[in-house]
């Protein structure tokens, strides 16, 4: 069983289910050619997924087109069904940072043939997270500078306000579907500058105030 820690306390949270966010930022949705959509796109990874910070990303010997993608992570520490957007954050434990790789050719593939595409999403190692932070640490957490390099040269380089979805926003629609639960984490979306990693890379992301993930690909 994957577990989670909070900074600075004794907290431990098993992880439940990890619940995506896609197509959350506009200029993310404008590189790959996508349209704006009118509900929130969700897709789930198993906490199987996980690594920590300086652990190693393994790409799939089915793929040749493995992407990074920066995201804001939410860790529940309460749960709730149908929780209204004002009392959203709080249920929100910790912030940490994720990154989401994504098997590019693998999900263009499957997407093309309408199928799903979790293999291509939730392989092992496919969710490098980092320790949360406690939330009430976080000033505004709809105002962090993410950013994200590939052997040292920036790629990703945005903020959190720049989001189409609020947190709190997320919170609400997708507790409207699955019921959330202590241990459950919500990958909040990717900004623009995805791109390629290979074996021998180093990625190093960070999100101002919460933390930094350095992870190595093989």
């Amino acid at each position: 069983m994957h577990t989670v820690t909070l900074s600075g306390t004794d907290q431990h949270f098993p992880v439940g289910k990890i619940v995506c966010l896609g197509r959350n930022y506009h200029d993310h949705i404008r590189e790959l050619g996508n349209e704006l959509p009118e509900r929130a796109v969700l897709f789930m990874k198993p906490a199987s997924s996980i690594i920590g910070n300086g652990e190693t990303v393994v790409i799939p010997g089915y793929s040749h087109d493995c992407h990074h993608e920066v995201e804001l992570a939410l860790l529940i520490g309460r749960g709730g069904k149908h929780i209204a957007e004002a009392a959203a954050r709080d249920v929100i434990a910790g912030y940490g940072v994720a990154i989401d790789l994504t098997l590019r050719d693998i999900q263009q593939e499957l997407k093309q043939k309408g199928l799903p595409w979790d293999i291509a999403k939730g392989f092992d190692t496919a969710c490098p997270l980092s320790d949360f932070v406690p939330a009430a640490t976080v000033a505004d957490a709809q105002n962090l500078q993410l950013t994200l390099s590939v052997n040292g040269i920036v790629r990703q380089d945005a903020t959190t306000a720049l989001m189409i979805r609020s947190i709190p926003r997320i919170i609400a629609e997708i507790s409207a579907i699955f019921t959330l639960e202590p241990g459950d984490i919500i990958l909040t979306g990717t900004p623009a500058g995805v791109g390629p990693v290979v074996s021998g890379d180093r990625m190093t992301a960070t999100i101002a105030g919460v933390g930094t993930l350095d992870i190595g690909v093989r």
